[in-house]
């Protein structure tokens, strides 16, 4: 594991140890293995939402669906936005999901926790065709 990605998993393991909400991946424990740091979090029996959607071969989700998974989506975000913390990477393969169905945003291995409300990220960081057009633009850029 290199320096970069240790560091990155650390960030992570800070960020997931404290908090705690419904629609947010769940921390449980980490440890080092043989230098390597492990995560150990709740499992999503549902997969992630890229593989869902691939799953349905171009069928159509309805709009009930898709109106609860993004009002959940909308929540796990307001919980993390306040406590200034930037996710920077909100795609399909970072929204998991539970047996039931149940939206859970997880990888935090790029957040940033802003130190202070009203701080401004400058960072171009996450996975092209789904960043904001803030960072696409190299325009400053906060929890909002």
């Amino acid at each position: 594991m290199s320096t970069e990605e240790k560091q990155k998993a650390q960030q992570e393991v800070e960020v997931l140890s404290n908090m705690s909400h419904p629609f947010i991946v769940q921390y449980k424990e980490s440890f080092e293995e043989r230098s390597c740091l492990c995560i150990v979090m709740d499992y999503c029996e549902g997969g992630d939402l890229y593989k869902k959607i691939k799953s349905q071969k171009g069928k159509l989700f309805s709009e009930e669906q898709i109106m609860d998974w993004f009002v959940q989506i909308c929540l796990a975000l307001k919980h993390i936005h306040d406590r200034n913390i930037l996710h920077r990477d909100i795609k399909p393969q970072n929204i998991f999901l539970t047996k039931d169905g149940t939206v859970q945003l997880g990888d935090f291995g790029v957040a940033r926790v802003l130190n202070r409300t009203g701080e401004l990220a400058t960072t171009c960081i996450g996975t092209e065709l789904y960043l904001p057009p803030e960072i696409c633009e190299n325009k400053l850029y906060d929890n909002k």
